[in-house]
C-alpha cells in the first residue's frame, strides 16, 4: 500500500493545526510556507477534512484552521480514511485463491491497526523526539 501525496499532505495539515491546538486558528497559507507545500493544493486538502469535521475554518483577520477534536481523539485512520477512502492493499478480486484473500486481509487489518492506533498526538510526540524516517510510508 501507498499513500498518495492527498494522505501524506494531509496529515501534514493535521499534525501542523495538532501543534497548534488551543491557540488562536492556523492558516494553510502557514502551513504552506513552513513546510514548503503548494497553498492551492492544502485549500483542495481541507475541504474533505472540513466536511468530515475533523477541523473547522474561522473566517475573517485572523482566520484559519482549528481541530474540533483534542489531538489525541484523531487517529490517522480518520484522515486516509477521509482522504484516502478504504484502507486495502490491493483491490479485492473474486478470483484470487482463499490464501491469497487471506494474506490480503491480514495485510489490511495489520495496516488499519497501526493507523487506528496511532493518534495526531502520538505524531507529535514522535516529530518532539526527533523521530524520522525516510520513506515511512511505503509498506
Amino acid at each position: 500500500m501507498k499513500i498518495s501525496t492527498k494522505g501524506r499532505y494531509g496529515l501534514t495539515i493535521m499534525i501542523a493545526l495538532a501543534k497548534n491546538y488551543g491557540d488562536q486558528p492556523l492558516p494553510l497559507k502557514a502551513i504552506a510556507k513552513e513546510y514548503n507545500l503548494s497553498e492551492h493544493y492544502l485549500e483542495q486538502l481541507i475541504a474533505p477534512l472540513r466536511n468530515s469535521g475533523l477541523v473547522k475554518s474561522v473566517r475573517g483577520a485572523k482566520g484559519g484552521y482549528l481541530l474540533t477534536r483534542e489531538p489525541k481523539q484523531i487517529t490517522a485512520a480518520d484522515i486516509i480514511r477521509t482522504l484516502e477512502g478504504p484502507i486495502r492493499p490491493v483491490e479485492e478480486m473474486d478470483d484470487d485463491e482463499p490464501s491469497k484473500r487471506e494474506l490480503w486481509k491480514r495485510i489490511r487489518d495489520a495496516v488499519r491497526d497501526v493507523l487506528e492506533q496511532t493518534t495526531l498526538q502520538d505524531l507529535i510526540e514522535y516529530n518532539d523526539t526527533n523521530y524520522q524516517e525516510e520513506n515511512m510510508f511505503y509498506i
